[in-house]
């Protein structure tokens, strides 16, 4: 699979892809074009999770205020129930996402 093709013209709504799934992890491509978290509530995941930006940028701000800007080819690491939500993705291209879930 390449991460950079196969990219649907229409991304109206978010597209979450499941790569690779086993008992210990999980890895998805997900593509964002403008698409945030909702405005109220965070993600609170039982699994840590990895991400890399391959395409694009986006924003994940924390419950604690903290704001984390990811461009391409930058990752982070988010421990299980570190709450979380995108905050902001790129509008001019798709921002694409590799999420390992583990």
């Amino acid at each position: 699979m390449n991460f950079l093709k196969d990219i649907p013209a229409d991304v109206t709504e978010e597209i979450f892809e499941t790569v690779l799934s086993h008992p210990n992890i999980r890895i998805e491509r997900i593509v964002s074009n403008g698409h945030t978290s909702p405005s109220s509530g965070y993600y609170d995941q039982d699994e840590n999770e990895w991400v890399l930006v391959l395409k694009g940028c986006g924003e994940l701000t924390f419950d604690d205020g903290k704001i984390v800007t990811l461009k391409a080819g930058d990752s982070l690491n988010i421990p299980a129930h570190q709450k979380h939500k995108v905050s902001y993705t790129d509008t001019s291209e798709p921002t694409i996402w590799l999420a390992i879930f583990y």
